[in-house]
């Protein structure tokens, strides 16, 4: 039977999506209308196969990773188990942030020793991301089929800043205060959403709706900032960070790592 006008339209559009660079760097099989794509969708599958069932010798060469992503992920295993220690020690209330701190340093047993390693590692994952994502842009390992996995490790890449710089309000020192003072005038800049932004009046941007706002409940970093600041910091970002890198690394295994193919 003759296919409709709609049919043949919507068949154009699947194929012209499927055929697209877009799709087959995030979708390493087709649809499972056939037994090899079925297999495939088990093979392919996060929650089945973290490794493959071969990997290249070369992909194993430590020399051309310099390991720099699994210690960016080690450091990241630090930062989470520290905080969790800090988090039994800290109230996010202006009223006594600062005192817990003093305590931790002070009072608490190893507490001034797990906020150091909480601190230092935090530097460390910041240093160890930029070294990676480096050495992949100069090794070429961006390049296809990879440059979806290389999106993803930019948005990691942007989670670990944002996760440091959350970091600085919670000691609710001086530093803290105009660190995140600075900052969120900064994002007040930002195009669409930010007050000083670009299209900010065309869109009836204000003072008490852009992103800064948004960032500090409030026009001044007070109680809401640090309460915000404490559950981004130690909930949010961590969790979305968690499933990017499972992502991340299973797109290294599929992709075959970051050696040359």
């Amino acid at each position: 039977m003759k296919k409709s006008f709609l049919d043949r339209l919507s068949d154009r559009l699947t194929e012209l999506v499927t055929e697209s660079q877009i799709w087959k760097a995030i979708f390493r099989h087709g649809f499972p209308d056939t037994d090899v794509n079925r297999s495939l969708v088990v093979f392919t599958n996060v929650f089945l196969h973290l490794h493959p069932v071969k990997v290249r010798k070369g992909a194993l060469k430590v020399r051309f990773a310099w390991c720099a992503g699994g210690l960016t992920f080690f450091f990241f295993l630090v930062l989470t188990f520290t905080g969790l220690f800090l988090m039994f020690y800290y109230v996010p209330d202006t009223r006594r942030a600062y005192n817990d701190i003093k305590d931790l340093q002070t009072v608490i047993f190893f507490g001034n020793l797990t906020r150091d390693m909480h601190r230092w590692a935090a530097h460390a994952m910041v240093f160890f991301v930029w070294l990676h994502m480096m050495r992949v842009f100069l090794t070429g390992s961006y390049k296809p089929p990879r440059e979806f996995n290389w999106v993803v490790g930019v948005l990691l890449l942007v989670m670990t800043l944002v996760l440091s710089w959350t970091g600085y309000l919670l000691p609710w020192d001086q530093l803290a205060l105009w660190a995140i003072t600075v900052g969120s005038k900064m994002a007040e800049a930002t195009p669409l959403i930010g007050v000083a932004g670009p299209f900010a009046k065309e869109l009836g941007i204000t003072p008490s709706n852009d992103i800064r706002f948004m960032l500090l409940g409030g026009t001044i970093v007070g109680q809401s900032a640090l309460l915000r600041f404490y559950v981004i910091h130690c909930i949010a970002l961590p969790l979305v960070a968690a499933i990017f890198m499972t992502i991340h690394f299973w797109r290294i295994r599929k992709d075959g790592f970051s050696g040359p193919l």
